[in-house]
């Protein structure tokens, strides 16, 4: 008995071990993406963090207290004494300015001092303008309000003395614009990619598992057609999937303008945005199709298929996550010759409002490219009996 399961053991061993496709995914493939993907995000995330920390801000202070000129004034701001009206405000709207208004009460020492908590006394209250759509700018808000926070003197902070006042200057427009610029193309490109799946193996790996893709390859049809034939067919029902993508992102988009009691989420949209999103899906499409097509010839079911696209469907994941841990849509042309990033950034550009038909056209020509490269490699696998006959 106990030589027939070692017999089994030593069977399965083989099987595995002899396999390398099969150890590689299984054994090596999951803890090199883990660390690929950790090791991206961790520079991501501490580029986020440190971003804009080279930047000085100014600070205009109003009526600077003695108390607090020490805490407030560092190296990495520059403190500008001044007297502020809506005018100064007003400039804070544009997210390049990196300035912080701050407003003391005329004597707040005094007021401070002299505040009693069972009297009618006023409490002093110190007014802080920011955009909390410039980093830096935020990057300073947050540090005077944690100065504030740790002084221990009764006064408050950003009380509104009007109906109406606001302290962040950021419009909800672009505050919108900010958020969903971050979200929606992850969550475009996964929908994307989903319609792709669900096609792309059955059509190649399933016909290798099922034995009719050798009926195919014995007739008199060129191979190249077989490929080409494949590539199209798919290509044309995966872009009927990011069509409809397109549309139902058309359709919502206005929908979400308000999502309650006057909050505007920034979706104001031209034609142009629109059309730049549409060729955008489309492209993308075209290229995961492709890419897909190809993992699938080498799979030898569409089991096999599927756990060899996976280390591909974390690569658009992670692609989806980086625009995530930066606060500008980067303008380098390099940028939009890398596959699926080039989408996700144009995308990005968008919905933040930043559209610049440069980068559409440099992303949606590279991306023809990288189709065109997909299908002169599935043709040649359809050449190689190696290949499409593998068992």
């Amino acid at each position: 008995m106990k030589s027939n399961t070692w017999t089994i053991i030593k069977k399965e061993f083989a099987r595995f071990f002899g396999d390398r496709q099969l150890l590689f995914t299984t054994v090596i493939m999951p803890g090199l993406l883990i660390y690929i993907i950790y090791s991206l995000m961790g520079s991501g995330i501490q580029s986020m963090v440190t971003e804009g920390q080279d930047e000085r801000v100014t600070l205009g202070v109003e009526n600077m207290p003695a108390s607090l000129a020490p805490l407030i004034m560092t190296p990495d701001n520059e403190v500008v004494p001044m007297t502020f009206g809506e005018k100064e405000i007003a400039m804070l709207a544009d997210k390049d300015v990196n300035m912080v208004l701050v407003r003391f009460p005329e004597g707040f020492d005094e007021q401070v001092a002299a505040y009693d908590p069972q009297g009618d006394g006023v409490v002093p209250n110190v007014e802080v303008y920011y955009n909390s759509t410039n980093n830096a700018a935020m990057r300073e808000y947050m540090k005077i309000n944690g100065v504030l926070g740790n002084y221990a003197r009764p006064f408050t902070v950003n009380v509104p003395q009007n109906e109406g006042q606001r302290f962040d200057q950021a419009s909800e427009e672009s505050i919108g614009a900010m958020i969903w610029g971050k979200i929606l193309p992850m969550l475009i490109m996964m929908m994307l990619f989903s319609g792709v799946m669900a096609i792309a193996p059955s059509s190649i790996a399933g016909e290798k598992e099922r034995g009719t893709i050798a009926t195919l390859l014995v007739t008199p049809m060129k191979r190249n057609e077989l490929a080409l034939g494949k590539v199209v067919s798919l290509s044309c029902i995966a872009l009927l999937s990011g069509l409809s993508s397109f549309v139902g992102i058309a359709l919502s988009l206005p929908k979400m303008v308000a999502m309650g009691d006057g909050v505007d989420l920034g979706f104001h949209y031209t034609t142009a945005d629109y059309f730049a999103l549409l060729l955008v899906i489309l492209a993308s499409v075209l290229i995961m199709s492709s890419a897909v097509s190809l993992l699938s010839a080498l799979a030898k079911d569409v089991k096999n298929a599927g756990t060899m696209v996976t280390p591909f469907m974390l690569v658009v994941m992670l692609a989806g996550l980086l625009p995530m841990m930066q606060s500008e849509v980067p303008t380098g042309v390099v940028t939009y010759l890398i596959p699926f990033y080039n989408s996700i950034e144009v995308m990005t550009a968008v919905f933040s409002h930043e559209l610049a038909w440069m980068p559409v056209v440099v992303t949606l020509a590279s991306n023809v490219v990288y189709t065109g490269i997909a299908v002169w490699g599935l043709t040649r696998m359809f050449n190689s009996e190696k290949i499409m006959f593998a068992r």
